[in-house]
């Protein structure tokens, strides 16, 4: 019988450099002999192309509409019969995904009713629970510099909006953290050092 995979999730800001260190790690797993399936939200599904259009601006709309777009691209992504992520774990490969729903609780949560961005995400959190959460700390104000490099910003990508994110995730660590498996990086500059951390923790999961 093929051992279940590990789901490993990366949380964080925006301009945290969640996307340059699950590929550091998504590297490393593999050169240990781990299976690594690399994923995020939102995904490259109908729904996920429908949130990216919320998110740029070129769909109009409020925001329980986005976070409800959020809970069911996140069900979908758990339960997909063909790359979904309970069929990945189950065939023994890694899951390194790129938030989940502690995301929908730090952005969401904070512009309409935590409770209620909850109540939308509890079936997912009743599927599946992360391994582990690694949330990457960065101040907001250099958060928003690499954002500002890339040229174009998103409908969250404010310093004011950057600064309650965070401030919103160590509240939920705070109310979450017998439940989650989280650790808290900071992300400095130096992407190695950064990712040699994050190997320290994940090594832990894994029994290197």
């Amino acid at each position: 019988m093929v051992a279940r995979g590990k789901f490993i999730v990366f949380e964080g800001g925006d301009g945290s450099g969640k996307s340059t260190q699950l590929k550091l790690l998504s590297q490393y797993l593999q050169e240990k002999g781990v299976p690594v399936f690399l994923t995020g939200e939102p995904t490259d599904s109908p729904f996920g192309a429908q949130i990216r259009c919320c998110l740029s601006g070129r769909i109009e709309t409020d925001e329980h509409t986005i976070a409800a777009l959020f809970a069911a691209d996140r069900l979908d992504h758990i339960r997909n019969k063909t790359s979904g992520i309970e069929r990945k774990l189950s065939e023994g490969t890694t899951v390194l995904c790129d938030r989940f729903y502690l995301s929908s609780f730090a952005y969401n949560g904070g512009l309409v009713p935590l409770e209620w961005v909850i109540a939308l995400n509890t079936p997912a959190m009743e599927l599946l629970t992360p391994d582990l959460t690694v949330y990457l700390d960065v101040p907001p104000e250099e958060g928003m510099k690499r954002v500002a490099r890339r040229g174009e910003y998103e409908r969250y990508e404010t310093l004011e909006r950057q600064k309650a994110i965070r401030a919103k995730y160590f509240e939920l660590f705070e109310r979450f953290g017998s439940r989650e498996h989280i650790a808290v990086v900071e992300s400095g500059s130096n992407k190695e050092q950064t990712q040699e951390k994050i190997r320290g923790i994940v090594g832990g999961v894994f029994g290197f």
